[in-house]
């Protein structure tokens, strides 16, 4: 499988990367580590959590099951230098931990050591901020986001003393790089600044939503992504199922994610269904798998590090393990193309 190099470091991860969000609630763990040990099997040396997972649902009692469950992966065997493994720092009111406080120099220390202890390593290789203590565009919130009460001022100061927390941890051999999630470009622009004026550690990734239903990432981030060499790694590449076309027609599939999240965290409008609906058609014309091309495609993207997926049963895993070694045709990005400028922006 294609690897491609986080920032400018020598990591090199798979351009599929392994999510594992419903670890704990959708999947057991003998479920986890099965998916874990096909996905490195077929090439895949990514795998991606969070201290805040599993989700659907999230709960206080279920906060840190995911890592605990990637700790026991290692506890019964698995080989901890065979994968690149990525974290997450909670944000700003995420009311389960740290009273749902703010991201802060004093809080690294102490949550970086809770997920090493989880996951049941001495290093994680990307830790990153699940999303910014300002606020995010991401999730929907592009519709009401208004950051015209933010003090510049004192979000250039919280960067500089997180990223000197950072390359204490760095020294420390805790964690080998950092990455962001649900991040702007003026965000991620500034904590490459820190970084240039201050030292710690260069951001290397951005981990926001991006498919084909979700494209915000086309504009300014795309270009700071290029320049900068700060790769995406895009979440919720199969629009969460929506592109599988296995919601259409009103379908509901027991143990879906739609049957535990109604609205698919704002996915679910009728414009969606019509866009999906497009490019269904386009699989179809073109004798793909829907799932497939969703994947194939986010992989051309000029910016991508690595597409992150998740699966619930091993079925729908190697499905997307098939993404890996489809081309896609220019007639069928022409298709494709066509299909978004008649359905921008589904929700």
């Amino acid at each position: 499988m294609e690897r491609r190099k986080l920032g400018r470091t020598d990591i090199d991860v798979s351009v599929l990367c392994l999510g594992s969000m419903t670890w704990g609630t959708q999947n057991t763990a003998q479920e986890g580590h099965a998916q874990i040990d096909r996905a490195l099997d077929a090439g895949i040396n990514f795998v991606d959590t969070a201290e805040m997972y599993p989700v659907n649902p999230i709960s206080a009692e279920t906060v840190g099951r995911t890592e605990q469950i990637i700790g026991l992966w290692v506890e019964r065997g698995g080989t901890r230098s065979d994968m690149v493994l990525a974290t997450k720092h909670s944000g700003a009111g995420f009311s389960h931990v740290r009273g749902g406080g703010p991201i802060t120099a004093a809080t690294i220390p102490a949550t970086i050591e809770g997920s090493l202890r989880r996951l049941q390593t001495d290093y994680i290789d990307l830790y990153q901020f699940h999303w910014p203590n300002r606020g995010s565009y991401m999730f929907r919130q592009n519709w009401t986001f208004d950051p015209s009460d933010q003090d510049p001022v004192a979000v250039r100061q919280n960067m500089d003393d997180c990223l000197g927390a950072l390359q204490a941890e760095v020294d420390r051999g805790t964690i080998r790089a950092f990455g962001l999630s649900n991040e702007s470009a003026w965000g991620t622009a500034e904590w490459l600044a820190s970084a240039a004026r201050k030292g710690g550690p260069r951001v290397v990734s951005v981990q926001n939503e991006y498919s084909l239903m979700c494209r915000l990432y086309d504009t300014d981030m795309a270009e700071l992504s290029v320049n900068e060499d700060v790769g995406l790694l895009a979440f919720s590449p199969l629009a969460a199922g929506l592109l599988t076309g296995k919601y259409q027609g009103g379908a509901v599939p027991d143990g879906s994610r739609l049957s535990l999240n109604p609205d698919l965290g704002g996915r679910r409008t009728a414009r969606a269904f019509e866009a999906v609906d497009a490019y269904l058609s386009v699989a179809g014309r073109h004798g793909l798998d829907p799932a497939q091309m969703a994947l194939a495609w986010c992989m051309t993207r000029p910016f991508m590090a690595s597409v992150i997926f998740g699966a619930t049963t091993m079925d729908q895993l190697e499905v997307a393990l098939g993404a890996a070694d489809l081309t896609l045709s220019q007639e069928v990005m022409d298709d494709i193309d066509a299909a978004h400028r008649a359905h921008p922006m589904p929700y």
